[in-house]
């Protein structure tokens, strides 16, 4: 499927480039910096992402102002031109209703545009994402100036131990090949001022306060050892967003990659969201935990079967999946009914004998 790159003009005359793929309901995604809509297209780290959901849905991407294709040289660089650029483009598009993807930065200024806009985002997805930058969230201030010091001396030089700096940190998992391709895409995407400015506002970024405004089906998902974003960064977004489902994943690439274990069950869990219904655990997933009727389980009561299994109340499953006490106590319910189990206890024998052991 080929996609068809068109520009608009913001209201500051800042020209964004953008593109309309697949078929189906709309799937916006937030801008978030080291994109290239030409670039990436047939990538070996995101090609995959846009193969499959472009399946089902017509999503729509933009490349950040000062990054990609879109416009180099703006005036400006902050977090509310960054959410009115997302505000526009939908305008722009006439989308009255669609979902909304933030992956990373897209996180915040997708939660941003929502709590400001009711009523127009039907689900809302955020990937490996935060609600405060590092500098909000207290990281060291002298690091950080170091970082910004290196990106603008250093950016996209084919340079190992640059290089070898940002993709420890994006994708520590990668092949030479993906790095090599990251590399050339920090070169590609914008220039060493535009990194280091765009890297100085994301740092200040704050949504805390805005996430309880929220009133959009939400799913947050986040790699356990995300070397760029921390966990308990992805589970703090998630846990203040009213009714939010959390999910983890094994995994420490910040970019998820085809190769990984982990990108069928994301890729499941997206689907499932979108089209409102369970997620299904992959069947090489359910094979490994038992197979049998674990399989007939959800990807969320697996979790909540596992932490039955460890003598969990439904406080302490609420507590731990990020999700209210009555949502723990239906899917208990659930369980008891799909495995013919008649309490917690029989049910925590039944995991234990179907192989379920955490």
């Amino acid at each position: 499927m080929d996609q068809k790159i068109q520009f608009y003009k913001a209201s500051d005359g800042v020209r964004i480039a953008y593109s309309l793929v697949g078929d189906g309901p709309p799937l916006v995604k937030a801008p978030n910096w080291l994109t290239h809509l030409e670039y990436e297209w047939d990538s070996p780290v995101w090609s995959h992402w846009w193969k499959e959901l472009t399946k089902h849905y017509t999503v729509v991407r933009f490349d950040q102002r000062g990054s990609g294709l879109s416009e180099r040289s703006v005036p400006e660089q902050s977090f509310d031109i960054w959410v009115n650029d997302l505000a526009e483009i939908v305008n722009h598009l006439k989308l009255d209703k669609f979902d909304l993807l933030g992956i990373s930065q897209g996180g915040p200024i997708a939660a941003s545009y929502m709590a400001s806009n009711s009523g127009r985002v039907k689900h809302f997805i955020g990937f490996g994402t935060y609600a405060r930058g590092r500098m909000a969230r207290g990281d060291a201030q002298e690091e950080f100036e170091a970082l910004l010091t290196l990106t603008r001396a250093g950016w996209g030089r084919n340079n190992p131990a640059y290089r070898q700096m940002f993709t420890s940190r994006f994708m520590p998992g990668a092949t030479i090949g993906q790095m090599g391709w990251f590399n050339d895409l920090q070169r590609i995407s914008t220039s060493p001022e535009n990194a280091a400015d765009v890297m100085e506002v994301t740092a200040q970024i704050d949504v805390l306060d805005l996430l309880g405004r929220i009133d959009v089906p939400t799913l947050i998902l986040h790699a356990r050892d995300d070397a760029q974003v921390p966990f308990e960064q992805g589970r703090e977004f998630a846990s203040l967003v009213p009714d939010a489902r959390f999910v983890p994943f094994d995994g420490s690439n910040h970019l998820l990659l085809e190769s990984e274990p982990a990108w069928q069950q994301v890729l499941e869990e997206v689907r499932a969201f979108l089209d409102d219904r369970p997620a299904v655990v992959p069947k090489a997933t359910a094979a490994g935990q038992g197979g049998g009727l674990l399989a007939g389980l959800t990807a969320r009561e697996l979790e909540v079967l596992e932490l039955i299994r460890r003598g969990y109340s439904n406080a302490e499953i609420g507590a731990e999946l990020v999700i209210t006490p009555n949502t723990a106590a239906n899917h208990v319910k659930s369980i008891l009914s799909k495995t013919g189990t008649a309490n917690r206890t029989e049910a925590a024998a039944f995991a234990g004998n179907h192989g379920l052991t955490g």
